[in-house]
């Protein structure tokens, strides 16, 4: 394990620092380490560590959306209000629709078999976007408009939606009706995300209002409550929804409202952290990457994407209607709206263990468009920021 460890750790910080000079972002050369070393090149990492990748993901999306709750001041989502609840579900409908009318004409699937492809395809990736986000916060890009503010929430909340109709049409395929009261789980599970957060963000505030600590030991507490929370959601779920990732988002967004100070020391403590956990998500999921899948699919999955993209880009645009956005400023939005990476990972390999005939074809087209999109929307973002967001 511990050759494969510095493997990892070497190689992708080799490539992250060769895509930089090439200008290109470093994500590109993780996940590139992760294809490389994966199993199925030159299979260099060992069964065991690939077995806690899925823990290790979810780990490191725990630390930046922890890190972008202490970023997120609730005042700056009130000034977004109704375009960030569009952006939450209306650019993921547009591709699963436009998934379900395409794919049959690509491929020999059915329109349900399209549809649970569109709900793979269809969530943008917070991990991706989020570090971006922040970036830009930082900077001072796109931040008297709450851009920055308005992405990261969008792109929190749109996985739920997204996975909430993945288990519905899975039900559909396996003789299940599709329940339409399942959809009432997504704002129950915001609204019980957001509730535990908070609870649990002003005690901790008061806590290390109260006990003298050193922050690394503040920053521990609030990791071990995040992992708390993402545990908890798994033991209610047969009985109330709940987001955990949105709840650990609203810890950070509540210790930011109880003391700001206190927010932006943690913060910066959590950017450190940030640093090995990016390098591991990222690696992990280029090891779930089957190359031969990729090889086999050739252009109609390539192009597909491309299709179910564009319609993608239109939602964000209907989404963003009637607000004081310029047409530079949406369509950044629309290219940070593109990347996909985490949830195609994590459940684009489920139709084809659960039996569906098209199964490798969703596994194929998942891949194909972590391959596609997570590059080409972290690229747009790092080349298109500075010339489309307005800088305060």
């Amino acid at each position: 394990m511990l050759f494969s460890l510095a493997l990892i750790i070497l190689c992708s910080l080799v490539l992250s620092k060769v895509m930089q000079k090439l200008r290109l972002p470093g994500l590109v050369g993780m996940l590139l380490t992760g294809i490389i070393l994966g199993p199925y090149v030159l299979d260099l990492i060992v069964p065991e560590l690939l077995s806690i990748s899925v823990d290790l993901r979810e780990i490191a999306l725990i630390v930046i959306l922890t890190r972008a709750g202490l970023a997120l001041d609730i005042k700056d989502l009130k000034k977004v209000d109704r375009p960030a609840i569009f952006m939450c579900f209306l650019p993921a409908t547009f591709e699963i629709i436009a998934t379900t009318i395409f794919a049959p004409m690509f491929f020999r699937i059915s329109h349900l078999e399209a549809a649970i492809m569109g709900t793979v395809l269809g969530a943008v990736s917070p991990a991706v976007v989020v570090p971006k986000m922040l970036k830009l916060m930082e900077e001072g890009y796109g931040k008297s408009k709450c851009i920055p503010q308005l992405i990261m929430a969008g792109a929190s909340v749109d996985d739920i939606y997204v996975i909430v109709l993945f288990t519905s049409f899975m039900g559909m395929y396996n003789g299940s009706n599709f329940d339409a009261g399942s959809l009432i789980k997504v704002p129950i599970a915001i609204v019980v995300g957001l509730l535990m957060g908070v609870l649990l963000g002003t005690a901790l505030a008061k806590l290390f209002k109260k006990f003298h600590m050193r922050d690394t030991i503040k920053v521990l507490i609030i990791l071990s409550v995040s992992f708390l929370l993402v545990t908890f959601e798994m033991f209610i779920k047969a009985y109330v929804p709940m987001s955990g990732l949105l709840a650990v988002m609203a810890l950070g967004g509540t210790i930011l409202k109880q003391n700001d100070v206190l927010a932006s020391r943690l913060s910066g403590k959590f950017s450190k952290v940030w640093v090995a956990a990016e390098l591991m998500l990222f690696v992990f999921v280029g090891a779930t990457v089957d190359i031969g899948y990729v090889a086999n699919a050739g252009v109609t999955a390539v192009a597909l994407i491309i299709v179910v993209l564009a319609i993608r880009v239109c939602g964000v645009f209907v989404s963003l209607i009637k607000t004081k956005l310029s047409i530079k400023e949406r369509f950044f939005c629309a290219i940070a709206y593109l990347p996909k990476a985490t949830v195609q990972a994590a459940i684009g390999g489920l139709p084809l263990a659960a039996g569906i005939a098209a199964g490798n074809v969703i596994l194929t087209v998942a891949v194909l468009a972590i391959l596609i999109t997570a590059p080409l929307g972290a690229i747009g973002m790092d080349v298109f920021y500075h010339k489309l967001l307005a800088r305060d």
